[in-house]
């Protein structure tokens, strides 16, 4: 999509959206893997809080927006209001990395404390909007609604992990705000989307939509209350719920991949081959790795009380590292890459929400040459985050920055296919 100088319109805004989210991830990728290779704690410190802090609030403040507004119009889109909202996350990304690099603990909390003041707005925006049972009515705005609070209690995170860090023996910040607490919980926010947005876009236009409805809302709450559950048996420490949550998504997990497999069959082959449901498939599957890998770090963390200790001995930590890149990269960008191949040429096409409202979303609206282009960038990308998983394993740090370089390029080229498609 060809860059153009901001005109006011929702168009305009996708593409910064689109450029802005896409450096981001890249330069994560970037920062990780020189770090790695460098050897340079700071960097390998700071590149998830890049990712969390700028593609988290990002993806939560603009594409979330589009997708709960395509089904409730009343919620309206301000270009300019969702501008200010891209360049005050640009201006977070420069806040966190200052406090990182220079030790600056309490910038950290000013950061997490602006952010929460910048989501604030789109919740009172929301529930000043809708009632509470039109929000239940449609069970994808649920998933939609729940990650916009997910991710306010993110930035509360990063308010109170910032304050600790500054003031370590106050007592009244609780002993689970830590580092690795704030990375697990901005990464909910995300998944929980893309399962409205799977719902939206792909089951509920089945023929039993009924028994569709009923079984998505059955996983809304298995999924949001199972994710909630975990974050408390993890604080309090209790092994066999953590075992048995893990057990029970990772069976709905299962469940999902192989029932959107079989949905993709069929549409491939009534249709044509549409690069964004293979995005989302893949970070399914990914998912599936994550849950599984989830439940082999538990095992081995039998015991040690969370936030005390690191949570697996050293020859076991490719487990940790294997776990979280497998969501990172492959469940949360991948299925996020599918979404915006499917939203954002969607809403240039028409400089509105139209045709996300319509039933040719799905429609081939890429071109032919661009469809490949995202088959070909799939396949890297899903090389790299591969051989990333098994340089942690086999603790190849060289393979790992390699891999992370590649894997970086392969996102960036997301915004290239795009920009040739206006």
């Amino acid at each position: 999509m060809k860059a153009h100088p901001y005109d006011g319109k929702l168009s305009a805004v996708v593409r910064l959206f689109l450029a802005v989210s896409v450096i981001v991830i890249t330069v994560t990728s970037f920062i990780a893997a020189g770090g790695t290779m460098t050897g340079t704690h700071v960097l390998l410190k700071l590149h998830p809080y890049i990712f969390f802090i700028g593609f988290g609030n990002l993806a939560i403040l603009i594409l979330n927006r589009y997708l709960t507004a395509a089904i409730y119009p009343e919620l309206t889109i301000d270009p300019v209001k969702q501008q200010r909202y891209i360049y005050t996350v640009i201006l977070a990304l420069v806040m966190i990395t200052v406090a990182v690099v220079m030790e600056w603990p309490l910038l950290k909390a000013l950061t997490g404390l602006m952010l929460m003041l910048l989501i604030a707005g789109p919740i009172r925006e929301i529930f000043t909007t809708l009632s509470i049972p039109k929000i239940w009515k449609e069970v994808s705005v649920r998933y939609y609604i729940f990650d916009v609070l997910f991710l306010l209690n993110a930035n509360l995170g990063l308010f109170t992990l910032g304050l600790k860090e500054a003031f370590p023996h106050q007592t009244i910040i609780p002993f689970f705000v830590t580092q690795s607490s704030y990375f697990l919980g901005s990464s909910f926010p995300l998944s929980i989307s893309v399962m409205g947005f799977l719902y939206t876009y792909a089951w509920s236009k089945s023929s039993k939509r009924e028994l569709i409805k009923r079984l998505f809302s059955l996983w809304f709450y298995i999924f949001v209350g199972g994710v909630l559950l975990f974050l408390i048996v993890i604080l309090a420490g209790y092994y066999s719920g953590m075992m048995l949550i893990s057990h029970i998504l990772l069976f709905g997990v299962m469940a999902l991949l192989g029932s959107f497999a079989i949905y993709l069959y069929n549409f491939f082959k009534q249709n044509f081959h549409h690069p964004a449901l293979a995005f989302l498939l893949s970070g399914l599957a990914l998912l599936f790795a994550t849950s599984g890998f989830g439940i082999m770090n538990i095992y081995f963390m039998k015991g040690l009380p969370f936030g005390t200790f690191p949570p697996l001995r050293p020859d076991r930590m490719w487990i940790y590292h294997a776990h979280t890149h497998a969501a990172l990269l492959g469940w949360i960008t991948c299925s996020f890459i599918g979404m915006i191949y499917i939203v954002l040429p969607s809403i240039v096409r028409s400089n509105s929400l139209e045709l996300l409202r319509s039933d040719s979303v799905l429609s081939a609206i890429l071109s032919e040459g661009s469809r490949k282009k995202a088959f070909r960038q799939l396949t890297v990308l899903l090389l790299a985050a591969t051989a990333i998983i098994l340089a942690f394993f086999l603790d190849n740090h060289m393979m790992l920055s390699v891999s992370g370089f590649i894997f970086g390029c392969s996102v960036y080229f997301l915004n290239i296919n795009l920009q040739q498609e206006q």
